[in-house]
């Protein structure tokens, strides 16, 4: 839901079933401006264009056999005039560039009119993903700034004018700085980095620096661990740390000069916010004012930062949308993420720590079924996160309250890797997969036992992606645990995965691959020390029945993954469904198939642990 730039309109995406309507309303006049159905199309993001045109971006689960490309993710723009119900298709009439978008566009300020840029690959260009302008009349794009394909980010000055940009080569790790200084880029800084590469993300609070994230070590102080945000001067490529009253995950940039006015970050009380700017403070001390109580988190904002849209969700709350109004101060609500969901029927959550078993402070949610805040001795499901980095929080969640709603209590645990606590606790998890990331879970069902609240002979494990993986290591490498594990695109050997992922890059040690070994623990395709932490491989020890879950159009972990998981246990004699959803992708992007997967998830568990049949 994103409001214009005069915060007189506002743009949302509305779904009935399985299809997907954009809609344009007027605030002023509570009238709709026009609509168009955008079907089955998975809708990635809505920007404006000024303040008459909508660009929607898509994405599409695609093969083209002629480019040796299998299953891939293509991302597609259109833009949007209700007045001349018009929908153009960026990028039309091109013969020379591919269609498809490479990477999500931009609409940035060009003196206060709206550019819309997006990078796209020429084919005329080997090995060039040029930067260019495009036409919201008619789609047509028309270069705007050459950019090789080793250019990973770029920065653009208040009149839409390339001044920095970062280079990266896979292969060495090396990755550069280049400033606009005179009329050309000069490289100003190196680093090699494996993993963990700086991010170039915008222009400063002045204008005349930009904003670079960095990992570590501190680029100002080598040898000094500090992770957070710098500000590079473009005319003397100087670098200085910058301090905030949080730790910042996020930076923020105003929507008209693209300048640093704040940051945010997620911890355990929901959405915080550090602004630099007065006009962004003062909308987020309205906010704040507004929803007592609450945990309101910033959606969009107009140009002069006097209305914003405002998300909630929580205790009595399935996610609601709001419009703060600084002008006549007002709040209003404009949407709901869940409308059927009525305040009574939203499960409670309550923050609960433990220790895990090396004395580590593990934090996570609880959620209790309706009108049994007190109850002793409940059933539980142990939801893992998927990433692993990601970091599960206290606000609605549909899986969780759908399980709830059955009966059963829900431990949502934010595990050693999970992002939100601290570099050295995302740390801790590195080579941790079915070690202590796998005990972190099981320790939180010992935790809730002892406390009385969960029966710990009626517990099943459930997660998607890492969390599927998790859900499948519950059963095979934790014993004695679980009556019952689904796993939704869950990876089932690591070995294989790796080996997957080597496939897919241009080089076998790809920055992904990395990444995996890392937080694996492997080194490489060819670790054989993988297998002895990869569910697939330990079928005949699973001692609990197993769901399966994936969607066939998955291009983050192939389907095979579950395959290969289902054919070991079917082998090993052991207990196995598997389900495979026809044309969905990882991130379970439609209704309909999410519905199939949530009502199959609850099926097993009702079967293999029944919510309403205590223990003995």
């Amino acid at each position: 839901m994103q409001i214009s730039p005069s915060g007189d309109r506002m743009a949302f995406v509305a779904v009935v079933g399985d299809q997907r309507t954009m809609a344009l309303a007027d605030l002023k006049t509570n009238t709709t401006l026009g609509t168009v159905g955008v079907g089955l199309a998975k809708v990635k993001a809505i920007q404006w264009v000024g303040e008459d045109k909508v660009l929607v971006t898509t994405a599409s689960t695609e093969s083209i056999p002629d480019f040796g490309i299998s299953k891939t993710e293509f991302y597609l723009g259109q833009i949007f005039d209700p007045a001349r119900r018009r929908v153009t298709r960026m990028l039309n009439g091109a013969a020379s560039v591919f269609p498809a978008l490479m990477g999500m566009p931009r609409v940035v300020r060009n003196n206060g009119a709206p550019l819309v840029l997006v990078r796209a690959y020429e084919f005329d260009r080997q090995n060039h993903m040029d930067l260019y302008r495009i036409d919201p009349d008619n789609g047509r794009p028309r270069a705007f700034a050459p950019l090789s394909d080793k250019v990973v980010d770029y920065v653009l000055d208040t009149q839409g004018n390339p001044v920095a940009k970062a280079e990266y080569d896979e292969r060495t790790g090396r990755w550069s700085l280049q400033l606009k200084q005179g009329d050309d880029f000069r490289e100003t800084f190196t680093t090699t980095a494996l993993l963990d590469r700086p991010d170039l993300m915008g222009l400063g609070m002045n204008g005349d620096s930009v904003i670079v994230w960095a990992d570590r070590p501190d680029l100002t102080h080598q040898g000094q661990g500090v992770r957070g945000l710098f500000d590079v001067n473009l005319a003397t490529g100087v670098w200085r740390s910058l301090r905030f009253e949080i730790s910042p995950q996020r930076p923020l940039f105003h929507p008209v000069n693209g300048r640093l006015v704040g940051v945010t970050r997620r911890d355990d009380d929901g959405s915080r916010y550090s602004f630099v700017e007065q006009g962004a403070g003062e909308l987020w001390a309205a906010v704040e004012s507004g929803f007592p109580g609450k945990k309101p988190e910033l959606v969009s904002w107009s140009d002069d930062l006097r209305q914003a849209v405002v998300y909630t969700s929580g205790d009595g709350d399935s996610g609601a949308y709001h419009l703060v109004d600084l002008d006549d101060a007002s709040v209003s609500t404009v949407g709901s993420a869940y409308p059927t969901i009525t305040p009574e029927m939203v499960a409670p959550v309550r923050l609960v720590t433990y220790d895990a078993a090396d004395g580590l402070e593990i934090h996570g949610y609880l959620t209790l079924p309706p009108g049994r805040a007190d109850a002793r001795g409940l059933p539980l499901v142990v939801l893992a996160h998927g990433g692993p980095e990601w970091q599960d929080e206290s606000g609605f969640d549909w899986e969780a309250q759908a399980m709830a709603s059955r009966g059963y209590a829900v431990l949502q645990a934010n595990f050693r890797g999970s992002t939100g606590y601290g570099l050295s606790f995302l740390e801790a998890g590195y080579g941790e997969w079915g070690r202590k990331m796998q005990t972190d879970l099981s320790d939180g069902v010992r935790y809730l036992a002892g406390e009385g609240v969960i029966d710990p002979k009626r517990v099943c494990i459930v997660g998607a992606s890492y969390g599927g993986y998790a859900a499948m290591a519950g059963p095979t490498l934790d014993h004695g645990v679980y009556r019952c594990a689904v796993a939704v695109s869950g990876v089932s050997d690591l070995r294989r995965m790796i080996a997957w992922e080597a496939a897919q890059g241009v080089r076998k040690d790809n920055e992904t691959v990395r990444y995996w070994n890392r937080f694996m623990g492997g080194d490489g395709p060819g670790d054989r020390s993988l297998d002895a932490r990869s569910p697939a491989r330990l079928a005949e020890t699973a001692d609990a029945p197993i769901l399966l879950i994936h969607g066939r159009d998955d291009t983050v972990v192939p389907i095979e993954q579950s395959r290969v998981m289902a054919a070991a246990l079917r082998r090993a004699g052991k207990p196995v469904e598997l389900i495979e959803l026809s044309g969905e992708d990882h991130h379970m992007s439609r209704e309909e198939t999410r519905t199939q997967m949530l009502t199959e998830t609850v099926r097993f568990l009702e079967a293999n642990n029944p919510p309403g049949a205590p223990s003995n």
